[in-house]
């Protein structure tokens, strides 16, 4: 794989950012919604997709695979070896993110683990037994909100972004609906009447591996025929069995402060202080968890006074909140389910 790029010029940022919004959107749906030739976004995005810059993927969602079970995990390791346990992390199939944070010598991520037997292996056996890793704390997800998906910065208008949802819905993330457009939005995590089928698995890996793959390309590697292939790929995607992503270093797009905040909230409030945070435009992720802290957020903003503007003037206005421990993300392994390349 090529370098990735260290830096995007405006318009790359603009269609990066588009395609956060709309990972499966074609060329010609991008140069529609954001005023530019097809020509120009081709020439543009081609190079960031081969380079490794850009990556489509997409992310199962656990209430459609009954067996998973969501886990946020806080991993205390020797500074020294903090890197090795991380990408350790990161080549673990089950893993969704691994960021290091803090002071260096702990480690978040975001597992999917296929039932109790694995999650007993991990919490029982695997981490027991790596002598790097000095404690740890596992949280279960109870509720993912879907509306944080709908993060893209603040580089598109509104109105460029309306574009693109209606352009396009398919490609656009079917988790989430912002706060001014239609459309039911359900948790991620939960009961629900629609089941992934273990036919869909082979379409699953070949969108993992590749979200915009085409569908002669994807019929290819599942061995079913392209007419099956976009059926299984748009009751996938309506069926918010998958959620399309967008793999980028968020850095390119001005965002060169990111932190996890581990919120106490209110258990009445919980669902309401939830919701509102996973609409503001600087909250990536946000989620109910157990634990002390039953909220945790990813925020992702241009930099530290950026943060504390978040922390001051958006948590400090919402009174049930009572406590908020705050750990800055120093570096990434894994995000979306992909590892990111070495620097």
């Amino acid at each position: 794989m090529a370098n990735v790029r260290q830096s995007l010029d405006e318009t790359e940022r603009r269609i990066a950012a588009a395609l956060l919004i709309a990972p499966r959107a074609s060329w010609r749906t991008l140069a529609h919604c954001l005023d530019l030739s097809e020509r120009t976004v081709v020439r543009r995005v081609g190079p960031l997709y081969a380079d490794g810059t850009l990556r489509a993927t997409v992310v199962r969602n656990p209430v459609r695979f009954p067996s998973l079970i969501p886990l946020a995990l806080r991993v205390r390791c020797r500074p020294n070896r903090v890197r090795a346990v991380a990408t350790t992390l990161a080549r673990r199939p089950d893993t969704v993110w691994v960021d290091v944070l803090g002071g260096g010598d702990e480690i978040s991520t975001i597992l999917f683990l296929d039932g109790p037997e694995a999650r007993n292996g991990l919490l029982l056996r695997d981490l027991p037994a790596t002598a790097a890793v000095a404690s740890w704390t596992s949280h279960t997800l109870l509720r993912v909100f879907p509306t944080s998906f709908a993060w893209s910065t603040d580089l598109l208008t509104e109105e460029e972004t309306a574009r693109l949802h209606a352009a396009d819905p398919l490609s656009a993330d079917r988790f989430s609906a912002s706060a001014d457009s239609p459309g039911p939005t359900e948790p991620l995590i939960g009961q629900d009447r629609f089941e992934a089928a273990r036919t869909d698995d082979p379409v699953i890996e070949a969108l993992s591996a590749n979200g915009r793959a085409g569908y002669t390309e994807l019929a290819a590697r599942t061995g079913l025929s392209p007419l099956t292939v976009r059926r299984r790929v748009d009751a996938l995607i309506h069926g918010r069995v998958v959620r399309l992503a967008t793999e980028l270093d968020l850095a390119l797009l001005g965002c060169h402060a990111e932190a996890l905040l581990w919120l106490s909230v209110s258990p009445g409030a919980l669902d309401a202080t939830g919701e509102a945070l996973g609409r503001h435009p600087r909250v990536r992720f946000a989620a109910a968890t157990t634990g002390p802290a039953n909220l945790l957020l990813a925020v992702a903003v241009t930099d530290l006074s950026a943060l504390y503007a978040f922390l001051t003037e958006t948590l400090g206005a919402l009174e049930r909140i009572t406590t908020v421990e705050t750990t800055p993300i120093l570096a990434t392994a894994k995000r979306t389910g992909l590892p990111r390349p070495s620097q």
